[in-house]
């Protein structure tokens, strides 16, 4: 009797083991099935969809399907074109004709009158300013805009250039010397400046002269762009407006950048690349952020080869993809099918934009096999529990 109960406990226990395999068996085939939805990690989901809100209080009440735009030779072409428009650089407002100097409060004048040595001592010694913004000898025009010159009295001169001050000091003193020879130069210029910051060798602010202030001659001045310059966005504000230059653009579309001239207290800041970057994720040989060239240009097909090109053991060619944020705060989705190396022709002429994000997707394989990763530790738990039981 013993026996017979003994056999069956036997039985009992094996056929349990069994069942609890079957169903443990049962759950990884479902979880296997299902194994790409559960994968870990990120991919593109399709279609993508975005959260919504029609409430004041901001919390979502629906989802918004965002379109996906493929990558193709018509896209490109219309995106070269838009870049090539005239205009496309933001310059055109800032151009302008350069001038004569014109003096102002703060300038020092040098003013001869030949073969008459005594107006020479009106002028001071000459010393060597220790300071850019000392002042140098010479007669200096106070904050009105007017000089005092011997025999002349007190001229007003601001706003004029340096040959009508010298029509100007001709006439007064005709009516005490006869045909006097005047010879009118600005000794140091202090009345009118621009700032210069960024991305160049030696920022700083920089007097206007009679050279033309011009765009070239201010970058040049600053000792030209750092290594970090990126040409594609230079920024001047002037009277509380701002105004960005592609300079790059500007070269490629033929545009000169002396037509660019700089006022009396503009500010002029050349922008680094690193505030440009595109990211790069996804099945890539390195995930990085990506800098652009110096001209401001990036292809989709430099950033994936500064990333380390895309992983062909894990990657997924025909799911690459683009995500860009609009202005208006929706996202745009570019999408590329780069199976085939032709495609990739289309990947180095399309432009990307700061702050893209690239992600090449995984392929399906890969997340079933990276799923296995995280359950057969699981699998080999239960196996060695229901041996342990047996």
């Amino acid at each position: 009797m013993c026996q017979i109960k003994a056999a069956t406990y036997r039985v009992g226990v094996v056929h349990s083991t069994a069942h609890r395999m079957r169903v443990l068996g049962m759950m990884v085939t479902v979880t296997m099935l299902s194994a790409c939805s559960i994968a870990p990690g990120m991919r593109m989901i399709q279609p993508p969809t975005l959260p919504v809100s029609n409430t004041d209080d901001g919390k979502a009440t629906g989802e918004e399907q965002i379109p996906i735009t493929d990558i193709t030779l018509a896209s490109v072409q219309q995106q070269r074109t838009m870049q090539a428009q005239p205009g496309a650089s933001g310059a055109a407002p800032l151009y302008g004709q350069p001038g004569p100097y014109k003096i102002g409060p703060g300038d020092v004048l040098q003013i001869t009158v030949w073969d008459h040595p005594e107006l020479a001592a009106a002028v001071g010694q000459p010393n060597a300013p220790n300071r850019p913004s000392d002042a140098a000898a010479g007669f200096i025009v106070d904050h009105e805009g007017n000089l005092q010159f011997p025999y002349v009295g007190s001229l007003h001169v601001a706003g004029d250039s340096a040959e009508q001050v010298q029509r100007k000091v001709v006439a007064d003193l005709s009516k005490v010397m006869v045909k006097p020879q005047v010879t009118v130069r600005v000794a140091s210029f202090r009345a009118e400046q621009i700032y210069i910051d960024g991305e160049v060798r030696s920022p700083g602010a920089q007097s206007i002269n009679d050279i033309p202030m011009t765009l070239t001659e201010a970058i040049n001045r600053a000792g030209g762009f750092s290594p970090n310059a990126d040409q594609s966005h230079v920024v001047i504000v002037r009277d509380d407006k701002t105004y960005e230059i592609n300079v790059a653009q500007m070269l490629k579309n033929g545009e000169n950048p002396s037509r660019v001239i700089l006022q009396n207290g503009d500010l002029l800041r050349i922008e680094g690349r690193d505030e440009y970057a595109v990211y790069v994720m996804g099945e890539v040989g390195k995930p990085a952020t990506v800098t652009p060239m110096k001209d401001g240009k990036l292809t989709l097909g430099e950033a994936i080869s500064q990333a380390g090109s895309v992983n062909p053991g894990t990657s997924d060619p025909k799911e690459l993809y683009v995500i860009r944020g609009e202005p208006n705060g929706k996202p745009q989705i570019y999408h590329l099918d780069a199976r085939s190396p032709v495609a990739m022709l289309l990947a180095n002429q399309f432009d990307l934009k700061p702050k893209d994000v690239v992600y090449v997707d995984a392929s399906g394989l890969v997340r079933f096999s990276r799923v296995l990763d995280l359950l057969l530790p699981l699998v080999n738990a239960g196996v060695t529990g229901a041996v342990v039981a047996k």
